[in-house]
């Protein structure tokens, strides 16, 4: 049997009432749940992450993407304006652009060859009027009447969102003030420069790379990269904050310099002895921005994680494809102000993270084996009650209040 297809217990009769620490099993594999997760998150007033502007520089640069499991396109006018139209012909619903990138002055299905320009207007439709005095349309049709679906857009800092909704709140309002100052520490207005992607498919809910990076719990003991050579440990100085809904957080943290301490007494992980063939990779720069915290790690509820890690910077854009799998889509950038230096390094250190990164490969790993766990045992809970039950921020990364605050939002909105 295929475990999606096992049927799950009923939400409303296997989720107490009040209860944010216990997660069912049926939260990451009910197709039921999933399509209705899509239609209030994904499609429903909320911003969703779609790129960046550096991707898309020029008029007529477009990128091809997703915002749940709807195909958009994210193209700059000659205006300079940054439009987000769904992937999708006004005629026949055809997903007409194929190209992940590209440039264009217009778009046109290859079905029947319908035309938009680049804010989605319908610019012509062969044989309207018909071949010689036969067929065509009927004279009421307008071709403004025949568009593509437009998205609300919001630009801030180089960073590109768009929402199917038009009742969605101001970005500004959305993300809140605890956590967009997080976000403009990173994203504060210099010109972001584009250094690649990388992208995996991962068996496993979109929710749980979420909670991944509301989980400070894990890097100290899952990841010999970061125990070892202190990126990430329990003894740091580190903060958990979250917006008023619970929706968006940021991890941020200090490094150490690692080596044998308390914290690592018994963690498997942690090797003592481990060194580098390659000092290189732990070639860090303090840079002016930080402030102080040399990782942070921000959420921003339901599609994106904006990563800094030292030097290493990088958007992670979740698109969820069923219950049972998301595409993991890593966009590295740094600023045109960066010296050469720093450009290698940036590169240099992508290496920790992506689909083979001495950090991030473990993340996949552990999902997919996660979500098997689910699959098998229906009436199993998720037990996240490090730090007690309570939700709010905290001056320590021990706790899993993030992720109660996450699903403290997620049953309010699901109605669940």
């Amino acid at each position: 049997m295929n475990p999606a297809d096992t049927e799950s217990p009923t939400a409303p009769s296997s989720w107490p009432a009040g209860n944010f620490s216990r997660i069912p099993a049926w939260a990451y594999t009910d197709k039921d749940v999933y399509q209705k997760e899509l239609d209030r998150f994904f499609y429903g007033p909320h911003w969703s992450y779609v790129g960046l502007e550096a991707e898309i520089p020029e008029a007529g640069s477009f990128k091809r993407t997703k915002i749940g499991e709807r195909s958009v396109i994210m193209v700059r006018h000659r205006s300079g304006a940054v439009h987000v139209l769904e992937n999708r012909c006004a005629h026949r619903g055809m997903r007409f652009c194929q190209e992940r990138h590209g440039k264009a002055r217009s778009f046109t299905c290859p079905y029947h060859q319908w035309t938009y320009n680049l804010e989605g207007k319908l610019l012509g439709v062969p044989f309207r009027n018909g071949v010689k005095g036969k067929g065509g349309m009927d004279k009421d049709f307008q071709l403004e009447d025949h568009g593509l679906s437009k998205l609300k857009v919001a630009v801030r800092n180089g960073v590109v969102f768009a929402s199917f909704s038009e009742d969605v709140p101001s970005f500004e309002d959305y993300v809140g003030p605890t956590v967009l100052p997080w976000f403009d520490r990173t994203f504060d207005g210099r010109k972001l420069v584009l250094h690649g992607y990388s992208r995996q498919r991962i068996p496993g809910n979109w929710k749980l790379m979420l909670e991944n990076i509301k989980d400070p719990y894990h890097p100290g003991l899952l990841h010999t990269w970061f125990v070892t050579f202190g990126l990430w440990r329990a003894d740091q100085q580190s903060t958990l904050l979250m917006d008023d809904h619970g929706r968006h957080a940021c991890m941020i943290s200090q490094r150490n310099e690692g080596g044998k301490a308390d914290v690592t007494e018994g963690v498997t992980s942690f090797r003592e002895n481990m060194k580098l063939n390659d000092p290189s990779l732990l070639d860090i720069v303090p840079e002016p921005w930080w402030g102080g915290p040399t990782v942070c790690m921000i959420t921003l509820f339901p599609s994106v994680i904006l990563q800094q890690q030292v030097n290493c910077l990088s958007t992670r854009q979740i698109i969820p494809c069923g219950p049972d799998a998301f595409d993991f889509v890593w966009t590295h950038f740094g600023f045109e102000e960066d010296t050469p230096e720093m450009h290698e390094r940036r590169l240099r250190l992508a290496n920790l993270f992506g689909p083979g990164g001495f950090v991030s490969a473990d993340d996949g790993e552990v999902v997919e084996m996660s979500q098997d766990g689910f699959h098998h045992d229906p009436a199993f809970t998720t037990v996240c009650e490090l730090d007690g039950t309570k939700i709010g921020n905290t001056d320590h990364n021990v706790s899993e209040t993030l992720i109660r605050g996450m699903y403290r939002y997620w049953r309010e909105v699901m109605e669940l």
